[in-house]
């Protein structure tokens, strides 16, 4: 009797470990195909982009439409590098003016601000990143374009008008530079948030041992906590960089979108992601309309993903000198 009973007990024990083994395999495989399936996301868009594109791509040569100015479609002129250009100008404004108010907030919140002081702001930080584009793009037109165009055109103009990136020979205040004091209110939040984290991760220990040889406050975070965290520093502003690489809403309000390369930062431009906003599914009787604005979003796909491609070997490199 005991024996039937030890032998059904092992039966009973093999059965319930056959079904987990099967459930962990079916839980596994269905995890390594949601993963595949996220990987496979990027090749994916870069194949169906080309595809779309591939009309105007065996008609024109690359070089031609990447660094041709003219943008004439009835003519059958496809030349991106002036949108090129304006995203490129309206980038680099926002992250000069961003990056540098974005980590010493990051800063100050992770080391030096109070718990009080954080439940307070980080709250604030997190509604700035949930706020529509749209919206930017409106508070861009009602406060910074005019600022721009009345207030910061003429002084500089008046004091730095002789450097030719200060040239104001557009009063409206549209320009890259609106574009990019929009867009860097707009990064601000996503840099801010991850760099915080990234800092506060920094093991405690490292803190005590700066502050026990005798380094100041600014010292330890500059010498040691920065330079622990200094890789996911600078994927925060890798991230914050592909954010504004490819906004769109709040940049086609405020930057004034003339097909021109800006020379000065109160200049009108026209940023690839608005050119494919504007006119997609518009004129598409043109020929090879289309397949231009398509070349166009795989040029930015392409632009974003070598940029954050090379930011990730410096990054590697980075932590393995370290």
């Amino acid at each position: 009797m005991a024996d039937r009973c030890s032998l059904a007990v092992r039966e009973r024990m093999s059965r319930v470990g056959l079904s987990r083994r099967r459930a962990d395999w079916l839980a596994c495989g269905l995890m390594g195909l949601l993963s595949l399936a996220t990987v496979l996301l990027v090749p994916v868009l870069i194949v169906a982009l080309l595809l779309r594109a591939w009309p105007i791509l065996t008609l024109k040569p690359p070089e031609e439409l990447l660094f041709s100015t003219a943008w004439r479609p009835l003519q059958g002129a496809f030349g991106f590098f002036p949108f090129i250009a304006g995203t490129l100008w309206v980038t680099a404004i926002a992250m000069i003016v961003a990056v540098p108010f974005s980590l010493l907030t990051a800063i100050y919140l992770a080391e030096y601000a109070s718990e009080r002081v954080r439940v307070v702001v980080n709250p604030l930080v997190d509604l700035l990143a949930g706020i529509p584009s749209v919206v930017y793009g409106v508070w861009g037109v009602l406060t910074v374009v005019p600022f721009v165009g009345q207030v910061v055109s003429p002084i500089l103009g008046r004091w730095l008008g002789f450097i030719p990136l200060f040239r104001t020979d557009n009063p409206t205040g549209y320009s890259v530079l609106a574009g990019g004091l929009v867009l860097a209110v707009m990064v601000l939040p996503v840099i801010i948030a991850v760099a915080q984290e990234v800092i506060r991760a920094v093991p405690q220990g490292l803190r005590e041992a700066a502050l026990a040889l005798g380094a100041t406050r600014w010292q330890m975070v500059r010498r040691v906590v920065l330079r622990r965290a200094w890789p996911g520093v600078m994927a925060a502003v890798v991230l914050g960089f592909s954010r504004a690489f490819g906004e769109t809403m709040a940049v086609l309000m405020v930057v004034g979108n003339v097909p021109q390369v800006p020379n000065s930062i109160f200049d009108a431009a026209y940023p690839l992601p608005a050119l494919i906003a504007n006119n997609y599914g518009e004129m598409m009787s043109i020929p090879m309309y289309d397949a231009a604005l398509m070349g166009g979003a795989l040029i930015l796909l392409l632009i974003v993903l070598a940029f954050n491609t090379a930011a990730r070997l410096v990054l590697v490199r980075w932590v393995r000198r370290e």
